[in-house]
């Protein structure tokens, strides 16, 4: 008789416990045992239940384990979600099997001893059948559906509440989620607010109106929006640093001369130019599109250009904007030496195109759908003992319950998104559909998109300096990690598995364009390892640096319009301050935007932070002397940027690991 001691771990969560029969049966190298029936153990997260299991003959090394759950007399079936089982062999070898997931029938479900195994390594028959099993299930779990042509695939799913479980929301997210969405109006106290469609009257009652949960930052835009410095910052460290890029030549559109702006320092726009102090943002994404009705009334969608200069004094300053891409006399160049209301008006449309690029394509389409991809391509295609399964699953978390409200709430054609916003309606589509054909590996990729817009040396740009040290801080906790399991180049080329998932997201995501330079198969150890870390660095701290910073920088709507309702001034000297309150967006379009940046700022308060592992997958001892590693070094990070922030007038906290989640899941 062998006996096999352990116990079962619950996962703390609220009704992960169970009242119901529990089944457990042992499945070795050389047999199995009968299943075991634990009845009525109530078993909570509060304690561990021992386990015994008692089989006749030896049955080997452990290689999986049977959980089925059947309720009990007169008592209905209930939820149950286990953490791990661990079992001690009579040789006194421990075993451990991990499941992180609710069982919800009464059908039997196998799990996986812990070791991480690639498939080529995974040869005992009950094994590789329990392998393939696990993936024919899952395939028909997670499948892929095209929400809009010319975009990145998503899941196939018609409800939220039709999601497996083992990617839903939590009981605490969920109800979370749904008081924020219901009571956001009301805790911004602006609930009186969302159905008047008049125009403001003045820029005071706007302020009256965003007196309530102002954050340090969002006081600082109020009081400082109108200031070419702060507009100038925010293409740097807001929450759209994605556009600006270097300029050593003038677009042909863009005709700007040394008469028309002044250069700090007297110098020409030439030897500016060739001094590498002159940058431009070029919104040409949202060119010739027809822009969205809000409220009855028609709205404007500018594609605006944008000069800026690097002063001796470091600061970015914007010397010209150009309002449409084509040039023409009815469309001229503005410069800081226009009237206030001339400038400030040019700076308003474009920080309103900056909206619509930043939602649609820096946030939405870079980080929430990509994540997506990535998340369901591992789900389908690697099993749960797949060393790349355990070191990614913890960045899938909630995103797929996430985008798939994103596409029901916020860009369906009744979403917010087409009710307040001027690229709503029929441009959102054509934008995004621009976007994802233009998207590319390399600018996926921090290190290699920073250098091939050539911002390798601005100043003060800490999106890029806390970036590349989280890139890297990334980068080497995945090579640790992955290094241990793949120990040569043929160990990726010889893992089908692995290859299928790369594949997919070429497909899937990147709708099979070469040009994109997304790779269709990985050959080494280092492109695996690069490639895992922007997967990574894509699900939290890239999320985190274009989401984070929304309800500081957006709240105070005249920094940030979600639409501008007049067209854009086409000679100077016409605007005045009657001209900028025409243009904003009408009360209900602003306060409903507020309350839509304060809920996509609003973490839950089960939120997981980058580098922390609350459900244990890796059980090897390698893989937790580099989560160790990796978590010291995202807190050295953490130290240094509070400390930097000391000193700065706004402190830049995007990317500060504290701050971040491990997943989408805002």
């Amino acid at each position: 008789m062998s006996e096999y001691k352990g116990v079962i771990k619950i996962e703390d969560h609220c009704w992960a416990s169970s009242w119901d029969h529990i089944y457990i049966k042992l499945v070795g190298t050389d047999g199995e045992s009968q299943p075991k029936s634990l009845v009525y153990p109530y078993l909570s997260p509060e304690s561990d239940f021992k386990i015994e299991v008692d089989s006749n003959n030896s049955i080997g090394k452990l290689v999986l384990i049977e959980l089925e759950k059947n309720p009990g007399y007169l008592l209905p079936q209930n939820a149950w979600f286990p953490a791990k089982v661990e079992l001690e062999s009579p040789e006194g070898e421990t075993f451990h099997f991990p499941i992180h997931r609710w069982i919800v029938n009464d059908e039997a479900h196998q799990f996986r001893e812990a070791t991480a195994c690639l498939v080529f390594d995974d040869t005992h028959p009950l094994a590789s059948q329990s392998r393939t099993e696990e993936l024919k299930l899952r395939k028909k779990q997670y499948c892929w559906s095209i929400y809009a042509e010319g975009i990145p695939h998503c899941m196939k799913v018609d409800d939220a509440h039709a999601l497996p479980d083992e990617v839903s929301f939590s009981f605490t997210k969920e109800w979370e989620f749904k008081l924020n969405k219901l009571h956001g109006l009301i805790e911004l106290k602006l609930d009186g607010l969302a159905d008047r469609k008049e125009q403001w009257r003045s820029i005071d009652a706007i302020g009256k109106v965003f007196r309530h949960k102002q954050t340090t930052l969002s006081e600082y835009v109020q009081q400082n929006w109108k200031k070419d410095s702060l507009f100038g910052y925010q293409f740097l460290n807001g929450v759209n640093p994605m556009v600006i890029r270097r300029c050593s030549v003038l677009p042909e559109n863009f005709q700007v001369t040394d008469q028309m702006v002044f250069l700090r320092g007297g110098r020409s726009l030439a030897e500016e130019m060739q001094s590498r102090n002159i940058f431009l943002c070029d919104y040409k994404l949202l060119d010739g599109l027809k822009a969205n009705e809000v409220n009855g009334k028609q709205q404007y969608l500018m594609a605006p250009l944008v000069l800026l200069h690097k002063t001796p004094e470091d600061q970015l300053m914007p010397i010209a904007i150009q309002l449409k891409q084509e040039p023409s006399k009815d469309n001229p160049i503005f410069c800081p030496t226009d009237s206030e209301y001339d400038w400030l008006l040019a700076k308003m449309f474009v920080r309103s195109a900056d909206f619509q690029d930043h939602q649609l394509n820096s946030h939405l389409l870079r980080t929430h759908l990509l994540a997506e991809v990535f998340s369901v391509s591992l789900l389908r295609n690697l099993p749960m003992v797949h060393p790349l399964y355990k070191l990614l699953v913890p960045h899938t978390r909630y995103t797929l319950q996430i985008n798939f409200l994103a596409r029901e709430l916020l860009i369906s054609d009744t979403g917010i998104f087409n009710t307040i916003t001027s690229s709503g309606g029929e441009a959102l589509q054509k934008i995004l559909q621009r976007a994802t054909s233009s998207i590319t590996y390399a600018s996926l990729c921090i290190r290699d998109d920073i250098k091939e817009r050539g911002l390798e040396s601005v100043p003060h740009f800490y999106y890029r300096d806390d970036g590349f040290h989280m890139w890297d801080i990334i980068n080497r906790f995945v090579q640790g990690v992955l290094g241990y399991y793949y120990k040569d180049d043929s160990y990726v080329q010889r893992d089908t598995e692995l290859q299928t998932w790369v594949l997919d997201i070429f497909e899937y995501g990147f709708l099979s364009r070469p040009e994109s330079g997304m790779p269709q198969k990985l050959n080494t150890v280092a492109e695996l390892v690069k490639f895992v870390t922007m997967v990574i660095f894509t699900c939290s701290a890239q999320h985190a640096a274009v989401n984070s910073g929304q309800f500081d920088y957006g709240s105070w709507m005249p920094n940030t319009p979600t639409t501008l309702q007049q067209p854009p001034p086409t000679t100077k000297g016409t605007a005045d301050k009657s001209s900028l309150l025409d243009a904003l967006p009408d009360v209900n379009a602003t306060v409903k935007g507020m309350a839509a940046m304060w809920l996509l700022s609003k973490q839950s308060s089960d939120s997981v932070p980058l580098g922390h592992y609350p459900e244990e997958h890796f059980f090897e001892i390698v893989p937790h002397q580099h989560m160790k590693v990796f978590k010291g070094e995202l807190a050295l990070l953490n130290s240094k940027i509070n400390a930097r922030n000391l000193g700065l007038e706004i402190p830049y906290t995007s990317l500060d690991p504290a701050l971040l989640e491990n997943s989408v899941a805002l």
